[in-house]
Parts: C-alpha cells; sequence; structure tokens
C-alpha cells in the first residue's frame, strides 16, 4: 500500500517547483497560472539514518528506503469547486490522497505574478480553504441524494449515513473543523471514517512556507512567515519552511555534492527532507525493516499495524500464512553489532498475530502457504 500527499495551493506559489526539486522531476513550471495540466506524480525517499548503518553492517548489496508519493496538481483559484480554471477535474485528484501538502506563498517578487496582485498568507489560505469546502458539501449533498431511496425503504445503515451526513453538512456549513470531528471519531466509527474520511477536508494537512533563498539563508524569519506560524498554531497543523528556489538549485546538482552544499549555506538538512519527514509524521507511520546480505528494506506502516499486516506489505501469501514474526529492535541490533549477535544475547522476540511492528523493528516472518 502506497501514501500519498496531495500538493495544492494557489497558482504561482511554488508547488511544481518544489515538486520537481522534491521527486527530481521536471513537471512544467512556469510564471503563469494553470501551468500544471495534469497530476504530476513522484516517490520520494524517506531519509533514515538507521538503515544507513544497517544495511552497511549487514553488507547488504541493495538499499530500498521508505517512500511517500507526492502528487503535484493545478493551481486552485476562486470559484474552483463550481468549475472555475481547471475546477472539480484537479479536486478529484485531491480526493483520492491520504494527505494534503497546502505551499503557501512567503515571498515578494514583482516578477512573479501572484493571482490575487499581492502576497497574503491568511487571504490565499482562506481562498483555497473555502473552495475544498464548497467541494465537500457538493460531495455530501451527492451523496444524499443517492441514500435518500434506501433510507426511505428501511435500511439502518443508509438512516445512519444520512445522519453522520447531515453533521458533517453543519460543520461545513459553519466553517468547523471537520478534521478534528472526523478524527475523533474515525476509530471507533467505521460508518463515520468511510463518509468523512472521503472529504478533502477531512484529509491530514501540512503547510509549507515557501520562501525566498534569501530568507531561507538567512535565518531570520520574515513577516509572512510568521503570520503563517501564528495560523498554522491556531490549526494545529504542522509548517515546513522551504525555500523551492534554493531546493530546485540543490536538485541541480551531483548526489555526492548536495549534502555539503547544504552545509555550506548554514543548513543542517534540506528543506525537502523535512518536508518527506514532516509528511511521515503526519500521516503517523512507523518504519520496519528487513535486513540481510541482499538487500536492505524499509517498510512502511501505519502506527498500530499488526504483524500480519505488515508481513503482507512484503507479499500476500506473507499474510495468508503467517507464523509468526521474529523481532530485533534496531537499537538492539546495532549495539550488538549483527543480526546473529543479537540472537546470541537474547535480543530477538518471537512475536504472534496480535503484535503491532514499532518504529525501528527488524522482522522476520515465518509463514506457511
Amino acid at each position: 500500500m502506497g501514501f500519498t500527499c496531495g500538493i495544492i495551493g494557489l497558482p504561482n506559489v511554488g508547488k511544481s517547483t518544489i515538486f520537481n526539486a522534491l521527486t527530481s522531476a521536471k513537471a512544467q513550471s512556469a510564471n503563469f497560472p494553470f501551468c500544471t495540466i495534469e497530476p504530476n506524480t513522484g516517490a520520494v525517499a524517506v531519509p533514515d539514518e538507521r538503515l544507513l548503518t544497517l544495511a552497511k553492517m549487514a553488507a547488504s548489496q541493495k538499499i530500498i528506503p521508505a517512500q511517500i508519493t507526492f502528487v503535484d496538481v493545478a493551481g486552485l483559484i476562486k470559484g474552483a469547486s463550481q468549475g472555475e480554471g481547471l475546477g472539480n477535474q484537479f479536486l478529484g485528484h485531491i480526493r483520492g490522497v491520504d494527505a494534503i501538502v497546502h505551499v503557501v506563498r512567503c515571498f515578494d517578487d514583482e516578477n512573479i505574478t501572484h493571482v490575487e496582485g499581492s502576497v497574503d498568507p491568511i487571504r490565499d489560505i482562506a481562498t483555497i480553504e473555502t473552495e475544498l469546502m464548497l467541494s465537500d458539501l457538493e460531495t455530501l449533498r451527492k451523496a444524499t441524494d443517492k441514500i435518500q431511496k434506501l433510507a426511505k425503504s428501511g435500511d439502518k445503515e443508509a438512516r445512519t449515513s444520512l445522519e453522520i451526513i447531515s453533521e458533517l453538512e453543519e460543520i461545513l456549513d459553519k466553517g468547523g473543523n471537520l478534521r478534528e470531528a472526523v478524527s475523533s471519531r474515525m476509530t471507533e466509527e467505521p460508518l463515520y471514517a468511510r463518509i468523512g474520511g472521503s472529504l478533502i477536508c477531512s484529509k491530514p494537512l501540512l503547510y509549507v512556507a515557501n520562501v525566498s533563498e534569501e530568507e531561507m539563508t538567512s535565518g531570520v524569519e520574515g513577516k509572512y512567515v510568521g503570520i503563517l506560524k501564528k495560523q498554522a498554531e491556531q490549526q494545529n497543523v504542522p509548517l515546513v519552511v522551504i525555500s523551492g528556489q534554493l531546493e530546485a538549485e540543490v536538485a541541480e546538482l551531483p548526489l555526492s555534492e548536495r549534502q555539503d552544499y547544504i552545509k555550506e549555506l548554514g543548513l543542517g538538512a534540506s528543506g525537502l527532507d523535512r518536508l518527506a519527514n514532516a509528511g511521515y509524521r503526519l500521516l503517523d507511520l512507523v518504519t520496519f525493516f528487513t535486513i540481510g546480505p541482499k538487500e536492505a528494506h524499509a517498510w512502511t506502516a501505519r502506527r498500530g499495524s499488526k504483524a500480519p499486516q505488515c508481513a503482507g506489505k512484503i507479499h500476500t501469501d506473507f499474510e495468508r500464512g503467517f507464523i509468526r514474526a521474529e523481532v530485533i529492535s534496531c537499537e538492539d541490533y546495532i549495539s550488538a553489532g549483527s543480526e546473529l549477535k543479537a540472537r546470541e544475547a537474547g535480543r530477538l522476540r518471537v512475536e504472534g498475530k496480535e503484535y503491532e511492528v514499532q518504529d525501528g523493528d527488524i522482522v522476520h516472518f515465518r509463514f506457511n502457504v
């Protein structure tokens, strides 16, 4: 199962520039609205020093990191939910992602047109949020039309669905926080999760402040970032500050030179590494490993996933015929010096079907089909 983050924002905020650098893709980027016509998709490795250490210790021939897929869609404008610009076509693409990355312009540049004529993070966020809310309301109204006949016939699930839809519509009509409302009930009410989880405004959200290269390297927070930071704190939404311009320059360098260049600029890590990690945390994911001489592989799972579910990420037969999981924590493996020494020291645990795989677990699945 893959995990996807949709990159959204107004036109000309730097979405495609950041996407290009993030994925080393070459999505078209230019100074006019709707430059991105078709959604661009790229898989991004999640930086993890543990994987590199484990691969070195096991002399693995191949290293396969965990990944998140980013989807870059056309810029949204006022009226997008009603078909303005490229409208609903791209709201449909957003609806299918696991999380939303909202890029907000936080730099002045007279050479790059802003669709509203000026930079204003709060106004820009409100424009996007309004369109997403209107789109979700339309989705709920269409669902109501389909379910009403079943509800009138006495179908209990249909009646419950209508009650849930009515509650969600009320939250959206009042401009409430649908994200918090849905997340608080998703685990206990599957039907609520199915209906509410399909709405754009219910998806986990991350803000990206796109700043100038000068601001990024100066270490001085600009006024627009300060404004956006307050907004993010009020909404309890994570914020990552990135210079799309700077990251584009880094992406043009050979891989062997990128880290040195980032250090020369006084930055501890690239903005894109921070964004990938933030997306990973936003989706509440954990990493488990399979380590051996052929390959060191990082796998991604939702926090709380049971051992058979995680086995199924490697191969469906592993889940179907699951017997047990042999587990060594990453810390124990590294401190022991090898898998064999960790086993000899009694650090290997045998876990069953109810075991929740933890972040950093090194797992060998036993199965029989």
